[in-house]
């Protein structure tokens, strides 16, 4: 069948246009390839254009994490850690012991006073022991928009930490830090999902996290 639209030989490029679309395809890549993926992937910016557009950062902390969790697979097998969790609902404070009755001998009643039970403030509370080098993680399953009162310290040392959370293929970062003691307050979640806590020992010695909750959400839970 004759086709009324099959271009003219004119019309077709020519050996040398190939040729310079070629080079040209060829170069816009391997300037993307320098500029770009070497910076935000590998932390490689040798033009420091990277480092202007942020994207040398990027992949300085994904060679960080990935370093991290080499260390972590890497000492897995010799790691201690102790976890004390206390169950939804479960006093977490002694109750006060009731005060001696006092009878008053005198024409007035006898008087009986009794102090009353003492109100846990922590729902939950998780403790673990870092050995040098070692992570952890934390975190309260929640739904969007909940709140959750929070207190940590860390007995032996400071550690690294991160606040942050993630599901239905979403993630956040809300807080970090190095060399902290201890942080407390409120974590109110971006969405439904996982929110909670990254512990890091950097020390020379274990050192022991105490994590304490309350507040609007289905369960505790150690994920790594």
């Amino acid at each position: 069948m004759y086709n009324h639209n099959a271009p003219a030989q004119a019309e077709l490029p020519s050996a040398r246009q190939l040729l310079r679309s070629t080079l040209i395809a060829a170069a816009t890549a391997t300037a993307l390839l320098i500029t770009v993926v070497l910076p935000a992937e590998y932390a490689i910016d040798p033009t420091g254009i990277g480092r202007v557009l942020g994207l040398t950062e990027m992949g300085e902390i994904k060679e960080q994490l990935a370093a991290e969790a080499e260390q972590d697979a890497a000492g897995a097998n010799t790691s201690s850690e102790t976890i004390a969790l206390v169950a939804p609902g479960e006093n977490v404070a002694p109750l006060a012991e009731p005060q001696p009755t006092a009878i008053v001998e005198q024409p007035a009643p006898v008087v009986v006073e009794e102090a009353a039970p003492a109100t846990p403030l922590w729902r939950d509370e998780i403790s673990i022991t870092l050995s040098p080098g070692q992570g952890a993680e934390v975190k309260l399953t929640m739904s969007e928009g909940a709140t959750a009162s929070f207190s940590w310290e860390s007995n032996g040392g400071p550690v690294n930490y991160d606040t942050h959370g993630d599901g239905g293929g979403r993630s956040i970062s809300y807080e970090k830090g190095r060399g902290v003691d201890s942080d407390s307050g409120e974590l109110t979640a971006a969405f439904k999902g996982n929110h909670g806590w990254f512990f890091r020992n950097r020390n020379s010695a274990d050192v022991t996290v105490v994590l304490r909750t309350d507040g609007e959400y289905g369960q505790m839970k150690r994920v790594l």
